[in-house]
């Protein structure tokens, strides 16, 4: 018999490495994609008691993936009423190689199921937010809860969406592959933005008990790196992965080791990745040489400058307003002029930042976002104005879900206080 609690670690792990990749192979050899979701969480069910019996498989994937298979056979068997159903078990039921020599992949040069799925579900068809969390919900495994969380909706209309985007791609035959190479550049804009969203919420949880999901960021960055060998002359895929990987160098740093949320400033900048780093900004400098400065180019040059600053006191502020500036022109958010306000406010001085934030207070636009309340927190709290700064963290508690972020704002409104 084997350790209880060491077996739901295992079959826990298992879950955040091979979800997508399980689910991605089911899809491609039943095109049932509810078929597949239910599968693999019965694989993964049986997990919990096979392995407390038999030990931890030294290839947990490969027995998941076999385990969803076979069930999906069942499956098939049982409700074979005609020919269509049965030669889709005659399919499954094939002991084949995993891609064949007519396999979608080989058109691409990618061989990959993760990135199929993600093609099928970022087709132009369907619209962009279905396009996101379809991916999300099939290739990460995230509860139709935590996307609505991200998406800042209803569960039930995300459940709704979900339901909508999978019936779209039944009814209307979307192919399961990567496009040709000629179709690849008018899909990249709606797979950029479901990698970039899936490091996202990996990299600052919507909500939960974590700051950081770790397994999320790994995974896109994964999907980054396979998307910047299918299309290495882009410069916005380059500019991603660079944006991924500067932001990453940095992660283990974000939490302490009681799980709260350490600032960027206080940060312990020899623990960064500096490989990683380096990594990130030498792919920047690749991407911004092509000569086609894009969203996710500019984001990785504002965290580059983050990363190179020696010190927190010596990071180019105005720079990075600049920046934020010129990122406006790309992404004409709410977001993006709140983050320039804190770099104004930085570089110019808490008086121009907090004009900014109250322009955006006037605006708006973002009325429910716990960052905008705990922006001018912040920016008050630097000009010693720490009686309104209470107030403001206050007004970011009441909005905030992560836990590790409201803890910080709980000590930033008591050091308000004691002040």
């Amino acid at each position: 018999m084997n350790d209880t609690n060491a077996v739901e670690e295992a079959v826990a792990a298992a879950f955040r490495e091979e979800w997508g990749q399980v689910v991605a192979t089911l899809i491609r050899v039943t095109g049932d994609w509810d078929l597949a979701e239910e599968c693999a969480q019965d694989a993964f069910a049986q997990a919990l008691d096979r392995w407390r019996r038999d030990g931890v498989p030294r290839r947990p994937g490969a027995w998941l993936t076999t385990t969803a298979r076979n069930r999906a056979l069942d499956v098939l068997r049982r409700e074979a009423v005609g020919a269509a159903k049965l030669r889709e078990v005659a399919v499954l039921a094939r002991d084949e190689p995993p891609y064949g020599p007519d396999d979608d992949g080989a058109d691409s040069g990618v061989r990959d199921d993760r990135l199929r799925l993600i093609f099928t579900c970022c087709h132009p068809a369907l619209p962009v937010e279905a396009r996101v969390a379809l991916t999300l919900r099939t290739l990460a495994g995230l509860t139709t809860p935590e996307i609505a969380r991200a998406f800042l909706v209803p569960e039930a209309t995300m459940a709704q969406r979900l339901v909508r985007a999978k019936r779209k791609i039944r009814n209307a035959g979307i192919p399961y592959r990567i496009p040709p190479a000629h179709l690849l550049p008018e899909r990249t804009t709606g797979v950029l933005g479901v990698i970039y969203l899936l490091f996202n919420e990996g990299y600052a949880a919507t909500a939960g008990a974590d700051l950081v999901r770790t397994n999320l960021c790994a995974e896109a960055i994964r999907l980054a790196r396979v998307l910047a060998r299918l299309m290495p002359d882009e410069p916005e895929v380059l500019g991603l992965l660079a944006l991924l990987l500067l932001h990453d160098a940095r992660r283990h740093t974000r939490v302490d080791a009681a799980g709260d949320l350490v600032t960027l400033e206080d940060q312990d900048r020899t623990a960064w990745d500096r490989a990683e780093a380096d990594e990130g900004a030498a792919l920047l400098q690749s991407a911004l040489r092509r000569g086609r400065p894009g969203a996710y180019q500019i984001q990785a040059a504002i965290a580059a400058c983050h990363t190179t600053a020696p010190t927190a006191e010596e990071t180019d502020w105005a720079d990075i307003a600049a920046l934020y500036g010129e990122l406006a022109r790309f992404v004409p958010s709410a977001v993006v002029r709140l983050n320039r306000a804190v770099a104004v406010g930085m570089a110019e001085g808490t008086q121009a930042g907090l004009a900014l934030v109250a322009e955006l207070e006037e605006q708006g636009e973002l009325a429910g976002y716990h960052l905008l309340p705990a922006t001018r927190a912040d920016l008050l709290r630097r000009s010693g104005r720490t009686k309104e700064a209470a107030e403001a963290y206050r007004r970011a508690l009441e909005l905030v879900e992560n836990d590790a972020e409201r803890r910080f704002l709980e000590k930033r409104l008591a050091e308000c206080r004691s002040a």
